[in-house]
Formats: structure tokens, C-alpha cells, sequence
């Protein structure tokens, strides 16, 4: 099966709109992949209810290897933000290759008096209730800061917002957030904004300079990851025929390059190493959420 396969046009399915970086990251995929094995990946954009729907559109899917999903740390954080979901993701679907893992990065507006991660603790502590922290309730921005708050054990004040809190902050409206990398990092360079740290568990190429917050909250790490996911029972020679070309895509200096300038880091590795991470975020994230008692309306 695997040997013929494709023998005809592939989806692959993202639950967010045109633009985004799950969506660029999807279309690059979906090239490499086109050009690879002579069939065309047709990115099928299916945004709504935190990538819900796209997830159940696969679920449904038959298991032949002509619908894909574009999973993410999203996946894992759904599954203890929504009651009630007519799948169960890490059941339902079947683990083929991850791509990326992307930073967050803690900042604040210029004019905050703290410079470091451990001031802006002091400050908080010397301060609670009165520090606000934009969030966009459910998303990174929002559980990121909650998991700092746990940690940090600091009183932030969360001002919840439909769409990204930044504007906001640039405009000193708000103390701080925790924002995708890709999305602050311009502000950053031209001095809108003060980065503290970065999510990540490492320091990172681009802000060599700015270190990571658990270098001074021991155990923080917060990252957003992204790879390909299918219908469960799909056969593993189509599984591993997909990974394998996967991590060629990965392996190209073009495709790391891309990749670097959406504020991200390649992650190539086996499908148990993408089920792994699944299961380990999941339970990760399900902590934070119980403990900061969210919940998506």
C-alpha cells in the first residue's frame, strides 16, 4: 500500500485561518510533500472552536492517508479546556511526524521598573493584584502566565481578550505578557517592548542575549509545537513513508531556515516520539488548567 501511495490528491486539514504559522508551516509541508511523491497536499484551512472541528473532520476521516491534521499543543491543552468533545485526541488520532517547537517570550512595556525575572517577581510580590497581564483566555498568552503565576507564585491580575492583547501593551494599558515569539520579536528589536525571558527550556539563536525564565524559576518550560497527525489505525507503512519524508523536510537548510524565521526551532523525530510528547503536554497542561480553574465558554 505504502509503495503506490499517493495515487491521488491529500488534505491537510489546519484548524486556523490563512496566515497564521500553523497555516504557513502546513503550506511549506505540503509542497515539500507534493513535490516528494508526485501527488498535490491540498492545505484545507477549517478554523473554529479552538481547531475542534478541524480535529473531528479527521477523526471522521477514513484511515487511507488522504486526510491529515495539522496537530499542535492546541490538541493538548482542548482536552482538558472542553467538557465535552465528541473525540478523544490522543485515542483518535494516529501520531505521524512532528515539525516545530516555537518560544514564547515574557515582556513587558519599557517603562515597567523591572529589567530581570527575578525584579519583576519582587515587584509582583511587593505588589499583588496590581500587576496586569494581557491574555487571549485558553491560548498560549493566557496559559503560559497562569503556569508563571504557579510557579513564580506571584498574584497577577489576567485581562482576558478576544483577539492578542499586544497593541495594549505596546500602549502601556498592560504590565506584561507572555506572547508567541514570532509575533513580539520586531516589537522587541525596536524597543516597543522588554523582553525578560523566553518560554522555551533553552536560550534561543535569535535573542541570544535574553535568557530563559527557568533560569530563575527552576522547572518553567512553555512551548507551542506543531506535526502531522492522521485517522487512528492508519497503516504504518503510509505512517512511516510520511515521517520519513517529513524529517527530510526537516533536515533541508532551507526548510530550517523558513522555519527559524517564524520564531521556531525544527523537531524531527519518530511517531512514539510525536505520541510521547502528546501525552506528556496533555498532562502538563490539564495541571495548570485545574489549578487556574479555566474554563473555555
Amino acid at each position: 500500500m505504502a509503495e503506490g501511495y499517493p495515487t491521488k490528491p491529500v488534505r491537510i486539514i489546519v484548524g486556523f485561518g490563512p496566515g497564521g504559522v500553523v497555516d504557513i508551516l502546513a503550506r511549506l509541508m505540503g509542497q515539500w510533500l507534493s513535490e516528494r511523491l508526485g501527488q498535490p497536499f491540498v492545505i484545507e484551512n477549517r478554523p473554529g472552536a479552538g481547531t475542534n472541528i478541524a480535529t473531528e473532520t479527521t477523526v471522521r476521516a477514513p484511515p487511507d492517508g488522504y486526510t491529515l491534521l495539522m496537530v499542535s499543543t492546541v490538541n493538548a491543552w482542548n482536552a482538558s479546556l472542553y467538557d465535552k468533545l465528541n473525540f478523544n485526541f490522543i485515542r483518535d488520532i494516529a501520531p505521524v511526524a512532528s515539525i516545530e517547537r516555537g518560544s514564547g517570550v515574557m515582556e513587558v512595556h519599557p517603562l515597567f521598573p523591572a529589567k530581570t525575572v527575578p525584579e519583576f517577581i519582587a515587584y509582583a510580590k511587593a505588589n499583588p493584584g496590581k500587576v496586569n497581564m494581557g491574555a487571549v483566555a485558553g491560548g498560549s498568552t493566557h496559559l503560559y502566565g497562569e503556569l508563571f503565576k504557579v510557579m513564580a507564585g506571584v498574584d497577577l491580575v489576567t485581562v482576558h481578550y478576544r483577539n492578542s492583547p499586544l497593541t495594549d501593551l505596546i500602549g502601556g494599558q498592560l504590565q506584561c505578557m507572555f506572547d508567541p515569539l514570532a509575533s513580539s520579536i520586531e516589537h522587541i528589536r525596536a524597543g516597543e517592548l522588554r523582553a525578560l525571558a523566553v518560554t522555551s527550556a533553552t536560550r534561543l539563536e535569535v535573542l541570544p542575549d535574553i535568557p530563559t525564565v527557568g533560569e530563575f524559576v527552576p522547572g518553567y518550560e512553555a512551548t507551542v509545537w506543531n506535526g502531522i497527525g492522521a485517522p487512528k489505525n492508519l497503516p504504518a507503512e503510509i505512517v512511516d513513508k510520511l515521517n520519513k519524508e517529513i524529517n527530510a523536510a526537516l533536515a533541508d537548510p532551507k526548510m530550517k531556515a523558513r522555519i527559524a524565521d517564524l520564531g521556531a526551532e525544527v523537531l524531527a523525530g519518530s511517531p512514539a516520539d510525536l505520541r510521547r510528547l502528546i501525552a506528556e503536554e496533555t498532562e502538563k497542561w490539564a495541571r495548570v488548567v485545574r489549578a487556574a480553574n479555566i474554563k473555555v465558554e
